[in-house]
């Protein structure tokens, strides 16, 4: 039985350098029933390394006090170590910080999408100029 050669894909258009959208890649990743992790979480995650505080971090993606820390305790359970570690406020004032594991998620995270982005820019560049233009 013979097999039928894969299509061929005809070459693709130049890249439309006038369009006005920059294009983004946004990647989430699924680990089962268990976990999404994609940039909300990692954004989260990486205000927290910044401001020393899950409220605060939540507060400068317009995320509610109570919503950082459902998706900060959400992410702490699905893995084998807590990703944010915590200190109640009082005279001394709370704060966050990652562990050794959430800084080695983020990373990781960090790294898949800029590896996606760096092989699938041919790709991307070939829908973008599929693409009507800009008005």
């Amino acid at each position: 039985m013979s097999e039928t050669p894969a299509p061929t894909l005809p070459e693709p258009p130049a890249p439309d350098l006038r369009r006005k959208d920059p294009v983004r890649l946004r990647l989430r990743v699924h680990f089962g029933d268990r976990l999404m992790l994609g940039p909300g979480k990692a954004d989260l995650l990486a205000g927290i390394a910044e401001t020393g505080s899950i409220a605060a971090s939540g507060r400068r993606m317009g995320m509610s006090y109570k919503r950082a820390w459902m998706l900060v305790e959400e992410m702490n359970a699905a893995f084998t170590a807590p990703l944010v570690a915590s200190t109640r406020g009082g005279a001394g004032g709370g704060g966050a910080h990652l562990t050794p594991t959430g800084e080695a998620v983020l990373a990781h995270y960090r790294a898949l999408m800029a590896a996606t982005a760096r092989v699938g820019t041919t790709e991307i560049d070939a829908i973008s100029a599929l693409m009507r233009p800009d008005p």
